[in-house]
């Protein structure tokens, strides 16, 4: 099976190089230096050793892969994506395990609205040590849903993971599973971001879980509005789960901030909002998050260009 990988970060980085086990991997990643040193020393979790995968220089090196997974920030899907549309296989599923609301609208804007699409969340934690080189407990999750690709896609997709070694899972409805991650990523990554701390102090210090216990509630409160049934009972305790399983890890939005990337922070919080508005439900929390982490990257902008 050819498949393609785009984003070499953390979690491009975990899924592919459980996937190059039983696949012909090609990586695409748009920084140069991860791609030299994942063409040169190939993919690594914990100290295990490394597995090869092909690196690609350009978009159209992928073009022939049987499977696209895509790991790269929701910010960036759409520049990402462009240069495939028209050029990829029409029974290839476009696969995103990606944070936040809206991915497949940005799929679909840049591919077509015939593109086969699944949507997915996982709970595998992977932290960078350097280039193609991550530290992972390896006992997460992965729920993947059809959206617009067919159920014996998606079994396929499912049983390709599970042949690598992940534990993987398809739904019929993936919007209560993509909800669920929300209430947890907008629990927990604005938080870890401004206070620049690994996810596991954020339940430990009483401020900031009161806080985000508080993120968890309006989140999970607009996902009734909207009628989705959310995979759990309690909010918090759920968000508490999943903590535990990356707790010594900082959260994405937090690398962001420190690289300059623009983050994500519109597809977390800020969906929520947006779909607070939409059904009446108030989300002062959220939105709090929401002008608070955008104050702080305009503020380290001006430092940088000071610098």
């Amino acid at each position: 099976m050819r498949v393609g990988i785009i984003g070499a970060g953390a979690m491009g980085t975990l899924f592919g190089y459980h996937l190059a086990a039983d696949c012909d991997v090609t990586m695409l990643d748009d920084n140069p230096l991860v791609a030299e040193s994942v063409a040169r020393s190939g993919l690594r979790v914990n100290d295990e050793p490394a597995r090869k995968v092909s690196v690609a220089r350009r978009a159209r090196d992928l073009y022939d892969s049987q499977m696209l997974f895509l790991f790269v920030k929701a910010v960036d899907t759409l520049r990402a994506l462009r240069a495939f549309a028209g050029e990829l296989d029409p029974a290839a599923p476009v696969i995103s395990l990606q944070n936040g609301i809206g991915n497949e609208d940005a799929i679909k804007t840049a591919l077509g609205g015939a593109v086969p699409v699944m949507l997915g969340i996982t709970t595998e934690s992977s932290q960078t040590i350097g280039p193609g080189h991550v530290r992972s407990s390896q006992q997460g999750n992965t729920i993947v849903g059809t959206m617009t690709a067919s159920p014996t896609t998606a079994r396929t997709v499912t049983e390709l993971l599970t042949r690598s070694g992940l534990r993987a899972s398809v739904v019929y409805d993936i919007r209560p599973h993509l909800w669920g991650k929300l209430v947890a990523n907008a629990s927990v990554n604005a938080l870890s971001a401004l206070l620049d701390c690994d996810a596991g102090e954020i339940p430990r210090d009483p401020n900031a879980a009161r806080l985000a216990e508080a993120l968890a509630e309006e989140t999970a409160s607009v996902a009734a509005a909207l009628k989705i049934s959310l995979p759990f009972v309690n909010p918090w305790q759920y968000v508490t789960e999943v903590v535990a399983l990356g707790a010594d890890a900082k959260s994405s939005m937090a690398y962001d901030l420190e690289s300059g990337h623009p983050s994500e922070i519109d597809h977390i919080n800020g969906a929520v909002v947006a779909f607070g508005r939409r059904t009446g439900t108030p989300t002062p929390y959220n939105e709090a998050m929401v002008r608070l982490v955008k104050a702080r990257e305009s503020l380290l902008g001006q430092s940088r260009l000071r610098l």
